[in-house]
């Protein structure tokens, strides 16, 4: 459906860029700040380096272009590459449509071409390209494989020129991705001037991480001349979407800068790069403030019917004076200004996606993806689900209903399929496939719903953290628009930001993304195992020492000890100390007789003192016996 379209549109593309000579390579950097409803802030960052390196073995010899593109496309027959890294959910209710589009967690798509191929030599090229990319952006990419990959029929087209050769295409998510500094810095790397200069210094890792919603991007395409693979420009893209919430920084009248978003201005731009701008919205949530400093160049873009204003900024003529300075803008709203204005409801985008399971229990359900035309006539709907091994559909449950925007329950009205695909799936080996079309009537919200079971894992497939549930890759769904309300993405032959201004089509190609599920699984009680193997271990630990010890040591009867000498000299001391005090009364005794000789009583105080004298002491016993022995 699309097929012919995108050919003639990438032929302008590649007429576009023939302005380049041979092994000339350009750099582009750009910003696009847009303030967004409820007080947010929508940054975009899109780095561009074009190469037009003519014959492959060119691609020996790079300049700006990463030389792990270049052997890329060197050692794999792959025309088309898309990975994106994604944290957070993009409303689409509040926000409008973003430039480029992405889903939570890391998602993985890339277009094959060339004579010779088979599917079986794709597969192992898809495995090992997401083996590359697993180290290049230290992403998790090294799980995709054919349980998780799927090979799209209608809904993915190509954005490459045609070629020689059968196309073959795979695609492939890992919803449960997150996105931290380890993938930021290497694809900060992948940049000519790296984080040292131009916008790139801006995305520091405390500020990027600290949003609402932050995506990393990177696209590589080959555009060639039909049927003539020596005259090719290879195209790099790598994008960075954040969406800031004013509300964190608990500012006063919701003004903010440059600074303040990314904690420091801007210290020039990238002497690589042949342009380097900002671009401002000024109309629609952007009316509402006012930069410092005035701009100096403003761009009125319409497209489909929608008009936007944007203000400009070189950087180029911002820093032709030598000397070093930081650039920064800020956004300033008037004090009279009235705050109900920035909290009005935005108006509704034309197509709008949300998706939920149903069911209770560990073994059945139902995913429900519901999609609301809020536009006056019937668009065209084209819906991919991805449902992965584990999780078991039924496509005879496959229905959809539909209702007006202004009913709140679904009656028994169904709509027709347009288009069908589907794809069983096979445990661990293959994940379930099913591509569907319909045409949607204006006003009306369509409700897609297909019943699954869940199995049972072996118990070495389940993560460590086994009740926080499996994940489901979030649905794709795309529609073709007849007005560009809302509608911020590129064209498909453009490459630079500035190629969307006035960039009128019949039609708009649009791409949705849907929440990812988590499904609980049944799930056995893995501590009962834990409890088992900690008793018996304890048990064990306890019997084995008594065990040991007496299997193992000598039972000897030896003759009962003396008592030791030590405790003899004690109580000899403690007995002397006895024999001391009776002296002392004697002596007194003595005294006293001396006067009372007539009662006779030195008669036995002398008895006393012979007694006394007389008694053997307890060493001179012990002395005695050692000399008997």
């Amino acid at each position: 459906m699309y097929a012919v379209a995108f050919v003639l549109l990438l032929l302008v593309a590649f007429n576009a860029g023939s302005n380049l000579g041979r092994d000339d390579e350009r750099f582009h950097e750009e910003l696009v700040v847009r303030p967004l409803p409820g007080h947010h802030v929508n940054t975009y960052f899109q780095f561009t380096t074009r190469w037009h390196y003519g014959e492959k073995d060119n691609l020996y010899h790079t300049q700006l272009t990463p030389r792990v593109i270049a052997e890329l496309l060197q050692q794999f027959a792959v025309k088309e590459l898309h990975i994106g890294l994604t944290q957070g959910l993009w409303r689409y209710e509040t926000w409008g449509y973003p430039i480029v589009e992405a889903t939570s967690g890391a998602e993985m798509w890339a277009w094959f071409s060339g004579a010779n191929l088979t599917n079986r030599e794709v597969d192992r090229q898809w495995k090992e390209l997401a083996n590359v990319f697993s180290g290049v952006l230290c992403a998790s990419l090294n799980f995709v494989d054919n349980t998780n990959s799927i090979a799209p029929r209608h809904l993915i087209r190509p954005q490459f020129m045609p070629a020689n050769g059968q196309r073959f295409v795979r695609y492939a998510t890992l919803p449960r991705e997150i996105v931290c500094t380890e993938n930021l810095t290497p694809w900060k790397k992948l940049l000519p001037c790296g984080s040292a200069s131009g916008f790139a210094s801006l995305l520091n890792s405390g500020h990027v991480h600290n949003t609402k919603y932050h995506s990393l991007g990177l696209k590589v395409r080959v555009l060639c001349e039909d049927h003539d693979e020596d005259n090719c420009i290879v195209e790099l893209t790598q994008t960075a979407n954040l969406v800031y919430d004013l509300r964190l920084f608990e500012l006063s009248n919701n003004d903010f800068s440059l600074r303040r978003l990314f904690g420091m201005g801007l210290n020039g731009f990238c002497e690589l790069a042949e342009s380097s701008k900002i671009y401002v919205q000024r109309n629609e949530q952007g009316e509402h403030y006012q930069l410092v400093p005035e701009p100096v160049h403003q761009v009125k873009s319409t497209r489909g019917g929608h008009s936007v204003v944007y203000s400009v900024y070189d950087m180029h003529e911002q820093f032709k004076e030598p000397g070093e300075r930081l650039f920064n803008v800020a956004w300033l709203a008037p004090k009279t200004e009235n705050r109900r204005r920035n909290l009005a409801k935005p108006s509704l985008p034309p197509v709008t996606v949300h998706r939920y399971l149903l069911g209770h229990g560990q073994e059945r359900g139902r995913i429900v993806t519901e999609v609301t035309n809020s536009h006056y006539d019937a668009l065209p709907i084209m819906l991919q689900e991805v449902i992965p091994w584990y999780v078991h559909a039924y496509l005879h449950t496959l229905s959809i209903r539909r209702k007006p925007q202004r009913v709140n329950e679904y009656g028994r009205q169904r709509l027709p399929f347009k288009l069908l695909h589907y794809t069983p799936g096979k445990q661990r080996e293959l994940p379930s496939h099913l591509e569907i079309g319909f045409m949607l009537p204006g006003q009306t919200s369509a409700l897609i719903t297909i019943d699954v079971d869940y199995l049972l894992l072996k118990w070495l497939e389940y993560p460590p953290d086994a009740n926080h549930g499996h994940y489901i890759g979030s649905a794709i769904v795309s529609s073709q628009l007849p007005m560009g309300r809302n509608y911020t993405a590129l064209p498909p032959e453009g490459h630079l930001f500035e190629h969307s201004f006035n960039a009128t089509r019949p039609t708009y190609v649009l791409s949705l993304h849907t929440e990812a599920l988590i499904v609980s699984l049944p799930t056995p009680d893995f501590s009962m195992p834990y409890n088992v193997i900690c008793l018996a271990c304890t048990v064990v630990a306890l019997a084995f020492g008594p065990i040991h010890s007496v299997a193992t040591k000598m039972i000897i009867v030896g003759r009962q000890a003396s008592a030791p000498k030590n405790f003899v000299k004690i109580f000899n001391k403690i007995f002397r100390r006895g024999t001391a005090a009776d002296e002392s009364a004697a002596e007194g005794d003595r005294l006293a007789a001396a006067g009372a000789a007539a009662l006779g009583v030195a008669g036995i105080a002398s008895s006393r003192a012979s007694v006394s004298g007389d008694q053997p002491l307890l060493e001179d016993l012990d002395e005695e016996e050692e000399e008997q022995d």
